[in-house]
């Protein structure tokens, strides 16, 4: 179902406009005592966060537990590991990711982290609790490629990105709690990966994770040996995307709202969102604060900007846009030091793809190895399944240390 409505979507869609419907609020006059809206905690206490994580390191180990097997990866062992990571404003946050453990693994064999796709506000939308449901749409797509690599023997970390908060459309955030979801891995000694080459890789929101992983290793996470990422689909620049929108109506409206509820949640004394809703707004942000894709799109379809802001007033605040650029991948400054594998449509509505484009091409200004494929199909998820099987072999070149292609 979530493949058929993103189809759907008109150019530029709604996923990223997120930063629209925000600014467009973050100076009119308040509702009295609005506050952000978080997730209702998880009633499970492997998710509830310690009280002495200033005292841990990135990528330390909290907890670790076997968990049953998931129907879409048969015959493989699934552990859950709880770790130490940062929020997008350098505060200690526990995280979580599902290792994924083949029983033809060996120790010290691949290790790859897939950033799925997330679009969510309830912390039951993350990997770790929908692919013990009957929800397909985690495992559409990504399953069957996934399925090969576990056969070859390699293991598989699959991180709940938007961290503790479920903090959607924040990218420098999923960056982090990459890195430190491998690190946390590499530590749990039964596990025999700590000698493990690793490899990342996602697509669209995934891809954004995978991506920031890869610029910000280098500082963030100096220690991982990284042997290459593969990033489909990646929103580059959601500043751009930001401005280049407008405020009619629209179908997939409330993904975009959510999108502004998790920012304000990672950013809350920068971006405060709920004082600037109206009454509708703030029903609507209630209806959808711990929703997943489809209860988010039905709850916002046909809305905008102008029905849920106290004033149509757009801000100039250099604070807000702060908060956009940061999270833009295109206006990072820095590069990575792994090679690159990156796959999109050409012809993708969804994102700007000069944006992807001028960040190659500063990457391959730097040195850095990059293969850009292109897939001409109309709609942005086809360009996922194309371009995994692809993604996944390029991969398997790295691990098995073969020199990386280019063709900057």
């Amino acid at each position: 179902m979530t493949e058929r409505i993103f189809r759907s979507l008109p150019l530029r869609a709604a996923f990223l406009a997120c930063l629209t419907v925000a600014l467009a609020m973050v100076v009119s006059p308040a509702p009295a005592g609005a506050q952000p809206i978080y997730p209702i905690l998880n009633p499970d206490p492997f998710y509830v966060q310690p009280p002495d994580l200033a005292g841990k390191r990135p990528g330390d180990v909290l907890a670790v537990r076997p968990m049953p097997p998931i129907a879409a990866f048969p015959g493989v062992g699934v552990v859950q590991i709880k770790f130490r990571s940062t929020s997008s404003e350098g505060r200690p946050i526990a995280a979580t990711t599902l290792a994924l453990l083949p029983a033809n693994r060996q120790p010290g064999g691949p290790l790859l982290s897939y950033q799925h796709i997330i679009n969510g506000l309830g912390t039951q939308c993350s990997p770790s609790s929908t692919l013990y449901t009957n929800d397909p749409n985690l495992v559409v797509r990504e399953a069957p490629a996934l399925n090969v690599v576990l056969t070859r023997g390699w293991s598989i970390l699959l991180p709940d990105h938007l961290g503790p908060n479920a903090a959607y459309g924040a990218a420098k955030l999923g960056g982090q709690i990459v890195l430190d979801n491998i690190r946390a891995a590499q530590r749990v000694s039964e596990l025999g990966l700590a000698a493990s080459p690793v490899a990342m890789a996602g697509y669209s929101g995934g891809g954004m994770a995978t991506a920031w992983a890869a610029a910000l290793a280098p500082k963030y996470a100096p220690d991982l040996k990284i042997v290459g990422a593969a990033e489909g689909g990646v929103p580059a620049n959601i500043t751009k995307m930001a401005r280049q929108l407008g405020f009619s109506p629209h179908p997939a409206f409330g993904l975009a709202m959510a999108a502004a509820i998790g920012l304000e949640r990672e950013y809350p004394d920068r971006f405060p969102l709920s004082e600037q809703l109206n009454p509708l707004g703030i029903d609507i942000r209630n209806k959808i604060a711990n929703a997943c894709t489809n209860d988010i799109l039905a709850a916002g379809a046909g809305h905008s900007v102008p029905e849920l802001a106290s004033t149509l007033e757009l801000t100039s605040d250099p604070k807000a846009w702060s908060i956009a650029d940061e999270n833009s991948l295109e206006l990072y400054s820095e590069v990575p030091n792994i090679p690159i594998y990156e796959w999109h449509s050409p012809i993708d509505g969804l994102i700007p793809i000069d944006s992807i484009l001028n960040t190659i091409s500063r990457y391959c200004g730097a040195g850095v190895r990059v293969q850009s494929d292109t897939y001409p199909v109309p709609d942005h998820l086809t360009a996922a399944v194309l371009g995994l099987p692809t993604a996944l072999n390029y991969l398997e070149q790295r691990f098995q240390g073969a020199p990386a292609p280019s063709n900057c």
